[in-house]
């Protein structure tokens, strides 16, 4: 014989389990970021400040065969001195849930504007850096990644 809680909770199981299969089905197209999510974020961080094409070098695979694992590496040009630095260089992904990926925080001690880190994308999708350079200026580039299923186009 059950007791009066054994009810209830097999009721809440249920429920659950119907939150997550439906969850399963409508998640995957409500948990991606676009480049409507992307400009969103953008303005929030820069309060719609203009960005400049140029001094951001983005590198990265333009097919990836394995989305687990996308090299990233990103490079600014600046002088790195204490009147004209790099402050920070922001990822963002339009593909991934989150639309912000990474940010890095340089100084004018790291002599360089230059960083390298792997990144998941579960999708094709553009990758974006953004320069915030030490006077205010913003600087900006976009590169496509093309992620592969076992070498198939995906």
């Amino acid at each position: 014989m059950a007791g009066p809680h054994a009810p209830r909770t097999r009721r809440a199981v249920l429920r659950l389990a119907a939150l997550a299969a439906a969850a399963a089905v409508i998640g995957p197209d409500l948990a991606r970021a676009d480049a409507k999510a992307v400009e969103a974020e953008l303005k929030k961080l820069f309060d719609g400040k203009t960005m400049a094409e140029g001094r951001v070098k983005l590198d990265v695979p333009q097919i990836a065969e394995n989305g687990l694992v996308v090299p990233i590496t990103v490079e600014v040009e600046s002088p790195m001195t204490e009147q004209d630095y790099v402050k920070a260089v922001h990822v963002f992904a339009d593909g991934n849930p989150l639309p912000g990926v990474l940010s890095f925080r340089f100084s004018p001690a790291a002599g360089r504007a230059s960083a390298s880190t792997r990144m998941r994308l579960a999708q094709t999708q553009n990758i974006i850096a953004v320069a915030e350079m030490s006077n205010g200026a913003l600087f900006t580039t976009k590169a496509e990644v093309k992620v592969t299923i076992g070498g198939c186009g995906g």
